[in-house]
């Protein structure tokens, strides 16, 4: 009989799997892995928001010997831009990557320069729009898992400033906040497989 980890674990795969059948309209053994990897890696690193605020610097200085005023910590490490602009970074890469490998690198450009506008008088105007288009995907994808994980993480510090009352409120905006670690690691894994699905359509 299957353990609870074992069970929980099939249930993340066969989701993610679900997820990848329904939206990918490609053929690429690698996309499935990769979904399930960014998925399971994001929500790991949204879930740092779980351990107690003042377990992490303890710990730190306890193994550092130094104040931690010192030291240079993100508890949660999506509430750093850099790592979410890392993750972004490298789904825009795959995604140049795959849309050069499918189309060609005649049928990459013929796609930024053809579209939405068909004369070759308007190929520099459909240029224009459809590198806005493609450079702000890893934008968008980078600054929405940042903002929503920033903005939660700044939310509780101004609870923690209502003095006596902030317990109520603090179990309200934790038990909203166990939604959205999960959330965010969801859109992120969706929004990277539609890109890629995206770069696998040959028009």
């Amino acid at each position: 009989m299957p353990s609870k980890l074992q069970c929980a674990v099939e249930l993340v795969v066969g989701f993610v799997d679900d997820s990848v059948k329904s939206t990918f309209h490609g053929s690429n053994p690698v996309i499935a892995p990769l979904a399930l990897t960014i998925f399971v890696w994001v929500l790991l690193m949204n879930a740092m928001d779980w351990v107690p605020v003042d377990l992490l610097p303890w710990l730190i200085s306890m193994v550092s010997g130094h104040e931690m005023s010192h030291i240079y910590m993100k508890a949660v490490p999506t509430t750093d831009p850099n790592m979410t602009f890392a993750l972004a970074i490298g789904v825009f890469i795959l995604t140049i990557y795959y849309s050069i490998k499918v189309k060609g690198v005649g049928g990459f450009i013929k796609e930024l320069t053809t579209q939405p506008f068909g004369h070759w008088s308007l190929y520099p105007v459909n240029f224009i729009l459809e590198m806005v288009t493609l450079l702000a995907r890893p934008l968008s994808l980078a600054l929405r898992l940042f903002g929503n994980l920033y903005a939660g993480e700044l939310i509780f510090l101004l609870i923690a400033t209502i003095g006596l009352f902030q317990l109520p409120v603090h179990f309200l905006w934790a038990a909203f906040h166990l939604l959205i670690i999960p959330l965010q690691a969801f859109i992120f894994m969706m929004l990277t497989i539609v890109y890629l699905s995206l770069a696998h359509e040959d028009h």
